[in-house]
C-alpha cells in the first residue's frame, strides 16, 4: 500500500503548458516561423539548457527583436489563455482522498516557487502538500531524478512506497530514476509528445481509481521495457 503521493504541477495539476506553447507559437507566425512540438517540447517539464524559446528567434533566426518586449508579450499572451484553464479533472479529488487517508502529499516541480506559489494559493491547494520542492531547490531539474528524491527524503518515505503523478516524459523519467511509482496522465500538449516505451495511464486522473492505486501502486509502476 503507498504512503506518498508526489504530483508535478506543469500540465498535471494545471495545465500551463498548452497556453506556454499556443502563446510563443503565435508570437513566432508574427515572424512568420512556425514552432514545432518537436522543438518546443525539448523544454517541456525541465528547463531551457535544449532549447530557449525566448532565444530561439535571435540567436537561431537571425531575427532582430527586443528580448524584454518580446518575453512581456509572451507572457501577456500566456495569461490571457490561462484564464480559460482550472484544476484537471480528478486533481482535487485525489487530495481530499489522500489526505483523508493519512497519506504524505508532496509537490516536485522543474518550475520556481515564485512560479508556483501564486497558483497554488489562488486556487486554494497549497494547504494539501507537507513538502514543496522546485527548480529553487536543487541543481539538475527533471528528467534528473534529484527534485524526487529529495521530496522522498523530507517526507521521510521510501521511493517504493511513494506514487509519481506526472504528465511529461521528463517527468516520468525523473520518477522512474528515482524508483517512484508513476502514473502518467498526459495533457493537451504532452498527449503528442514521444513517451518511448513509457506506460500512460489514461487523460486525467478522474481517469483512475484512487483505492486501486493506493492499494496495488505495482500495478502502475510507469517503466521503461527493459
Amino acid at each position: 500500500m503507498a504512503k506518498a503521493l508526489i504530483f508535478d504541477f506543469d500540465g498535471t495539476i494545471l495545465d500551463t503548458e498548452t497556453p506556454w506553447y499556443e502563446a510563443f507559437r503565435a508570437l513566432y507566425a508574427e515572424h512568420k516561423v512556425e514552432l514545432t512540438l518537436e522543438q518546443y517540447s525539448q523544454c517541456i517539464g525541465t528547463s531551457l539548457h535544449l532549447f530557449n524559446p525566448y532565444e530561439y528567434l535571435i540567436t537561431d533566426c537571425g531575427i532582430a527583436i527586443d528580448r524584454d518586449v518580446f518575453r512581456s508579450r509572451v507572457h501577456e499572451k500566456h495569461a490571457e489563455l490561462m484564464k480559460q484553464e482550472t484544476v484537471r479533472p480528478g486533481v482535487i479529488s485525489f487530495l481530499e482522498s489522500a489526505k483523508a487517508a493519512g497519506l504524505r502529499i508532496g509537490l516536485a516541480s522543474s518550475s520556481r516557487l515564485e512560479w508556483i506559489t501564486p497558483y497554488l494559493d489562488k486556487l486554494e491547494l497549497t494547504s494539501y502538500f507537507e513538502c514543496i520542492q522546485t527548480a529553487d531547490h536543487v541543481k539538475l531539474v527533471k528528467p534528473d531524478p534529484s527534485l524526487y528524491l529529495q521530496t522522498i527524503s523530507i517526507l521521510g518515505i521510501p521511493a517504493g512506497d511513494a506514487i509519481a503523478i506526472e504528465d511529461s516524459p521528463n517527468g516520468a523519467k525523473s520518477a522512474i530514476a528515482a524508483g517512484l511509482h508513476c502514473v502518467v496522465l498526459p495533457n493537451k500538449i504532452t498527449q503528442y509528445l514521444d513517451f518511448g516505451n513509457i506506460t500512460q495511464h489514461g487523460q486525467s486522473l478522474a481517469d483512475i481509481s484512487f483505492e486501486h492505486l493506493i492499494n496495488d501502486p505495482s500495478g502502475f509502476l510507469a517503466k521503461p521495457a527493459v
